[in-house]
């Protein structure tokens, strides 16, 4: 065992030995010598280092832009991928390439790879690449700010044509654990890629230090910038029980290795105001890759998703040996990086509550960059009402305190009082007392709470005064 394995160009590939943490990136530039793709940033933010990887899908394959720089290489095991290089054939460019010389778009030339693959995957229909073309490439930053002939060419150049691979060559039918020895540290690392959920249980109890990867959004990190050594990984990436989503009794079970991408239309359907926010989280390419149980079990205090489902009303379901619980989501975060989850256990799914045909359903992400930035404060307002008076209320905020957190006092304030704006201007004043906003690079305590006061005014002024605008939308949301 230890083999990688996958296809390039079709051509399989085997690699072994390989440290477990080595990036797609550092394999292509380093191991193959395909230059084309960049390293800009190594955090998944510039999309210079942007590749496309297939899945078997039935019986085609499933393609999605990713960012090379924080994907593991064995994440690529049994999977094909296509970087820059593979568009020009026989000393011709792709029409996508060619639209770029033509038009103009390249610059200093250093972000143009990952923006052409990018573009290749709207071409060849990859999932995700069907948003608008300034949202679609959001997730690829150009230096040189030449963006117009870029979006011209994402507007007009789409290919029905697209590369046809047969993933049943490097498909392993067994069970994978691969165990890996690191040159450069000398320390042992392991990674073990389960491929059911019995399986991924008994692991997680025979290594409770273990760190468990899904997309690698966030843990590639760890090692691209805090060069943290991680001795012990399980990829969840091939249990297909963690990739489910399916309606059950009391409303849709998401599981944890479920993509943004793959989720984006159902949680749409349920709450259109997610969907909405979903778009702005990270870039394409990060929302092909992460994961809703990764952004959950991280724990962060300012991770866009927790607010929502708690104001939404989530359990979460977790998996220790086989054995389950479920809690209120909100239960799950006790302080800043601390999550009430015993050695050995690990989320398996989130459950969505179906909305009440009559529920007021909003989310605000604000951020310094409209596009692909974390949010200084993400709040999340679920409200029903009775004859003008508030019913019930579930208000969330990120970004607040700690950890994701309810308005305790806010909730409170509104609850059983008339929808007017006295009562709101009540409500607003009692987030006083719910938190106590730190100050750091993404914004002030003092700025905090207003925002977040303001973002409960926003909902008293789209449920009264609808005709009044009060969202300022880009291009990338218009399209």
């Amino acid at each position: 065992m230890g083999q990688i394995r996958f296809l390039l160009d079709g051509v399989p590939q085997a690699v072994d030995g390989a440290d477990p943490t080595r990036t797609v990136l550092e394999h292509l530039r380093g191991t193959l010598r395909r230059t084309g793709t960049k390293e800009g940033c190594a955090e998944g933010d510039c999309g210079s280092c942007t590749v496309l990887v297939g899945e078997q899908a039935g019986d085609g394959v499933a393609w999605r832009a990713v960012n090379s720089c924080i994907q593991f290489l064995p994440m690529l095991h049994g999977k094909a991928l296509v970087t820059v290089e593979s568009l020009a054939r026989d000393g011709a460019l792709h029409p996508v390439q060619q639209a770029m010389v033509d038009r103009h778009g390249s610059q200093c030339g250093f972000c143009t790879p990952g923006i052409v693959m990018s573009l290749y995957g709207k071409a060849v229909r990859a999932q995700g690449s069907e948003a608008p073309p300034a949202e679609m490439l959001a997730g690829n930053l150009c230096r040189c700010t030449g963006y117009s002939p870029i979006l011209e060419v994402a507007r007009d150049v789409i290919r029905e044509a697209g590369p046809q691979v047969d993933l049943s060559e490097v498909t392993d039918d067994e069970p994978l654990a691969l165990a890996y020895a690191d040159p450069v540290s000398g320390l042992t690392r392991r990674w073990f890629a389960p491929r059911s959920l019995d399986q991924l249980a008994q692991l997680a109890s025979d290594h409770p230090e273990a760190v468990i990867v899904a997309g690698a959004t966030d843990v590639g990190l760890w090692v691209t910038k805090l060069r943290k050594p991680l001795e012990t990984l399980i990829d969840i990436g091939q249990i297909a029980e963690l990739r489910r989503t399916e309606t059950v009794d009391g409303g849709v079970w998401i599981g944890a290795g479920v993509r943004y991408v793959d989720a984006m239309e159902t949680l749409t359907a349920l709450y259109p105001d997610l969907g909405r926010m979903m778009r702005r989280l990270g870039s394409t390419q990060v929302r092909n890759s992460g994961t809703i149980g990764g952004n959950i079990a991280n724990g962060s205090p300012i991770g866009d998703m927790p607010p929502a489902l708690i104001a939404a009303g989530a359990t979460l379901v977790l998996n220790c040996g086989g054995a389950r619980r479920r809690m209120p989501l909100e239960a799950f975060f006790l302080d800043y990086g601390r999550q009430d989850r015993r050695p050995g256990e690990f989320v398996e799914a989130v459950i969505v509550p179906q909305p009440q045909p009559d529920l007021v359903f909003k989310v605000f992400k604000l951020s310094k960059r409209f596009d692909q930035d974390i949010s200084a404060v993400c709040g999340a307002f679920a409200l029903t009402f009775d004859d003008g008076v508030v019913a019930s209320a579930r208000i969330a905020f990120g970004g607040m305190a700690g950890t994701p957190k309810r308005a305790a006092g806010c909730e409170a304030g509104l609850v059983g009082q008339p929808w007017t704006e006295a009562a709101v201007e009540a409500a607003m004043a009692a987030l006083e007392a719910d938190f106590t906003p730190l100050s750091d690079m993404r914004a002030s305590a003092a700025y905090r709470m207003l925002t977040a006061r303001n973002m409960l005014r926003k909902v008293f002024l789209e449920t009264t005064r609808p005709e009044q605008a009060v969202r300022v939308e880009p291009e990338s949301a218009r399209g």
